[in-house]
């Protein structure tokens, strides 16, 4: 009789893949090959040493990676909202810094390849296509996290220019970032339809950057604050208009919140291949720990919760790339991906034993960066409004 059973977790050539264009196809692949070949084999060091890992932006520009979502007319890939999940989650399974890194430079870059072309543009886009220039979104600050509307710093218009003073917080890529959108309150007095958004070089006098954050892991992410001190802009360098700017940021949130699903799909698959092959080789009491019924069930519950948040995450990337309200979708995703990978990563440690906390292995970075899944791109508790509103309201 024919042997029906399949080794857990599969190769994730799955029904996501299969409606994929060759060229997202292509995508896929690269982002796999250069997951393994590149950030795998350096991805703790770059922890270790707690930094950001500039090299790796340049890598991912040679692997076409930084332009992912800009028109292929401008020299970007322009791939789909799932291609771009599968990309993501490859990358994640070997590191989350770098995909999120690269998924805050990506958004920025696609921001402004769908600008018409103009000096602005036209300055900006080719570095960050090819990844000579790494973009940040400058939203959060150190009062104003989720309710985006209340954001502080503050744009003063002086004729021509404009001034920026104030502080932002939690900044992406933010160390080494060339690029910064800078969301800014031109007129308190509109709240959220006095936000603007201005595109600016980094090195403009007046910005100062702080050194990144000390973190329980996810160093790679550059995270850190910056300052502005009477930074003087020009009108030029309005990127989304006064009363577009907060619309700006809140349209992309949903994208961004599948996209933190199918990281975690990515870090959770890993805790799991990486436990699957441990207990089937570790001997114990006699025989193979993959032979307990404990170690099995544990692992079993795991393959679940991993099926679970991959269909969930790429029901909302189709809803997204559909063009439809995904908010709930998403919501659901996020919540509940960021949740069972923290739990499915620590459950895949403990079946290994001591040895689960080795840092030769990938799962105790993974762990750290799962804890942080839950407060980027809205905290979980903000997953549960979404989703009770749609429910009582």
């Amino acid at each position: 009789m024919r042997d029906r059973r399949r080794r857990y977790p599969p190769n994730v050539e799955s029904n996501s893949d299969a409606a994929l264009p060759d060229s997202d196809l292509d995508a896929v692949k690269r982002a796999q090959t250069w997951a393994k070949d590149f950030v795998a084999p350096r991805a703790e060091t770059w922890e270790t040493e707690r930094r950001f890992a500039r090299e790796a932006f340049d890598s991912a520009g040679q692997n076409r990676l930084t332009g992912l979502l800009v028109p292929s007319n401008d020299g970007g890939e322009d791939i789909s909202v799932i291609g771009l999940a599968r990309v993501l989650e490859e990358i994640a399974a070997a590191d989350f810094s770098i995909a999120f890194s690269l998924v805050c430079h990506n958004n920025l870059a696609g921001a402004v390849g769908r600008k018409p072309n103009g000096p602005l543009r036209d300055s900006v886009l080719p570095g960050l296509v090819e990844g000579s220039l790494v973009g940040a979104f400058l939203l959060t600050e150190p009062e104003v996290g989720s309710d985006a509307a209340a954001i502080a710093v503050a744009a003063t218009n002086d004729g021509d220019e404009w001034l920026l003073n104030g502080e932002k917080a939690w900044v992406t890529n933010g160390t080494d970032a060339d690029v910064l959108s800078v969301y800014a309150q031109t007129d308190s007095s509109l709240g959220h339809r006095g936000i603007a958004t201005f595109l600016i070089d980094a090195n403009t006098p007046g910005v100062t950057k702080t050194p990144g954050y000390e973190l329980l892991g996810g160093h790679g992410l550059g995270a850190n604050s910056i300052r502005f001190d009477n930074c003087r802009v020009s009108a030029e360098s309005i990127f989304q208009p006064v009363g577009q700017g907060f619309r700006a940021a809140m349209e992309g949130i949903d994208l961004a919140r599948v996209l933190v699903g199918a990281m975690c799909c990515g870090m959770l698959r890993t805790a799991l291949t990486t436990a699957s092959d441990y207990v089937r080789n570790r001997l114990a009491f006699g025989s193979r720990l993959a032979d307990l019924q404990g170690v099995r069930f544990k692992l079993a519950d795991v393959a679940t919760d991993l099926e679970a948040s991959r269909l969930l995450t790429y029901r909302a990337a189709l809803t997204v790339q559909e063009g439809r309200n995904a908010a709930v979708e998403a919501a659901h995703a996020k919540k509940f991906s960021t949740r069972v990978t923290e739990t499915g990563i620590a459950s895949c440690m403990q079946v290994m034993g001591a040895n689960g906390a080795k840092r030769h292995h990938p799962l105790p970075r993974h762990l750290n960066a799962a804890r942080l899944t839950h407060y980027v791109d809205g905290a979980t508790e903000i997953q549960d409004v979404v989703i009770s509103r749609s429910l009582l309201d």
